[in-house]
This record gives structure tokens, sequence and C-alpha cells, in this order.
């Protein structure tokens, strides 16, 4: 169980550097800047709420901590496939990220769930 733990932190923190990177690859434009802005809270907020679960004093709070992630997690997939459909970037730059994204949240909704019914 703590070996998965680190690996989601981990994987979390990863995403976050990733989408700093990308959101710095995009156009300086109005529309680059805007989704940049967006899409660097979002996805480093994945893993800053999810270490701030990990100190939660309840499993209350620790469902309320993970939940958060989980929604920035598809608040970035969404802003990701933004950038896709406005042709921002290169297709080829976002397949992996966009995996990667789809991979978190199905395993943020598996924590929530698992949680749930240890309660």
């Amino acid at each position: 169980m703590k070996s998965n733990r680190l690996d989601i932190l981990d994987r979390t923190f990863k995403f976050g550097v990733r989408i700093i990177k990308l959101a710095n690859s995009l156009p300086r434009s109005p529309a680059g800047y805007a989704i940049a802005n967006q899409l660097v809270r979002a996805g480093t907020a994945i893993g800053a709420n999810l270490e701030e679960a990990q100190s939660a004093h309840s499993k209350k709070d620790f469902i309320h901590g993970v939940t958060i992630s989980l929604k920035e997690a598809r608040e970035c997939y969404y802003w990701l496939r933004i950038v896709l459909e406005s042709k921002l970037t290169e297709e080829k730059k976002l397949e992996a990220i966009l995996d990667e994204n789809e991979q978190i949240v199905k395993i943020l909704v598996s924590i929530i769930k698992k949680a749930k019914s240890n309660s």
C-alpha cells in the first residue's frame, strides 16, 4: 500500500512538471497565455492536493482532499483537450500527457472508492 501511495504521489509530481513544460511551449499569444495559466494551475494542483491529503485528520478529510485532486485532474484534461482541438501544439506532444492524465483520473477514482468502502 505504501508503495502504491508513493507511486501516485510521484506520478502526480512528474505530471505537474510535464504540464509546466507544456505550458511554457504554448504560443505567446493571449489564448496561449490564458490556457497555459489554467493548465499550470490545474495540473500542479493535482499533486499538491494529493500531498496535502496525506496529512488528513480523518478519513473524511482524506477523501475530500483526493476528491479535490480528482476535480483538478478532470479540469486539466479539459484544458489539454482545448490545446489539442485548437492546435496550439502538435498532437504528438499531447498523446502521452493525455494518457497519463486519464490514468491519474482512474487511480484517483479508485483511491476514493477504496477509502469510502473502508470507512
